[in-house]
């Protein structure tokens, strides 16, 4: 993959932080808006005097996830990078869609679309934990929080428990894993691009993918020699000489005498 497209891909994902200021300044322009108690969708409604600034910003996060998606799904590995793509796809559809229809609009799609963006932000930010995870353990970690924090928080916003945090509170939890994971992906992919693949770093010491791969390998024979042992002690064991059977007795080689009980028997 080029490195324009990492550049680029990266940008986009760490330009969705611009929804931050966005929310601060419609929230500023909102006479007596209440994080903990009012949702972010109330500052894309009629009520909002920044509506057109918060629907617009809602637009572009959606345009800015979908670019990041197309420009750096092929440097996200394996299934966790094929389900990433998917789910952030409808993630940035989801935001989108709240943009075109404000809660006080078409209220049943405005619903539905914030609650995919929740739902597929979160889990795809889990898919690209596993996706990023050869890449460096730690970036993967914290998306893995990160999507877990906005799983939970989603569930808790959707079933009404606040936890003191006030509706707009949960929901804010729910909603901002999403671009600061985004940017947390976007800045290490922008940075790492495709160098990663490298098996030694340029001082000629061994890069990370180097070491998993060696000790990966040296697990791998490991197993294999524990198997062989096993198989070669199963062998010595299947060719040992049977020890004879033991002669059952029988009631004719019994010399007890009934009539003598305290006689003494033959050995």
């Amino acid at each position: 993959m080029t490195d324009s497209r990492y550049r680029w891909g990266g940008l986009a994902w760490v330009l969705t932080l611009q929804f931050f200021v966005v929310e601060a300044i419609a929230a500023a322009r909102y006479g007596g808006y209440s994080y903990s108690a009012d949702v972010i969708s109330d500052l894309g409604t009629a009520d909002s005097a920044a509506r057109l600034l918060m629907n617009g910003s809602f637009v572009v996060q959606g345009l800015l996830i979908a670019v990041g998606v197309l420009l750096l799904g092929p440097g996200l590995a394996g299934n966790g990078g094929r389900l990433a793509r998917v789910l952030l796809v409808l993630a940035g559809l989801g935001v989108l869609l709240v943009g075109l229809f404000p809660s006080d609009g078409v209220t049943a799609v405005h619903q539905v679309a914030a609650g995919v963006h929740l739902v597929a932000g979160s889990i795809g930010l889990i898919a690209v934990a596993y996706a990023v995870r050869p890449r460096s353990e730690g970036i993967g970690t914290t998306l893995a929080v990160l999507g877990l924090v906005g799983v939970i928080a989603t569930i808790f916003f959707g079933s009404a428990v606040f936890l003191g945090l006030g509706e707009g509170g949960m929901e804010r939890i729910a909603a901002y894993v999403i671009p600061i994971g985004l940017a947390v992906a976007g800045a290490a992919l922008w940075r790492q691009k495709d160098d990663w693949l490298a098996l030694t770093n340029p001082d000629g010491s061994p890069s990370r993918r180097q070491l998993r791969e060696d000790a990966r390998l040296e697990r791998a024979q490991r197993a294999a020699e524990r198997d062989a042992a096993l198989e070669a002690a199963a062998r010595r064991a299947a060719e040992r000489p049977a020890a004879p059977a033991r002669p059952t007795p029988t009631e004719d080689d019994d010399d007890f005498d009934p009539d003598d009980p305290w006689a003494p028997r033959r050995r």
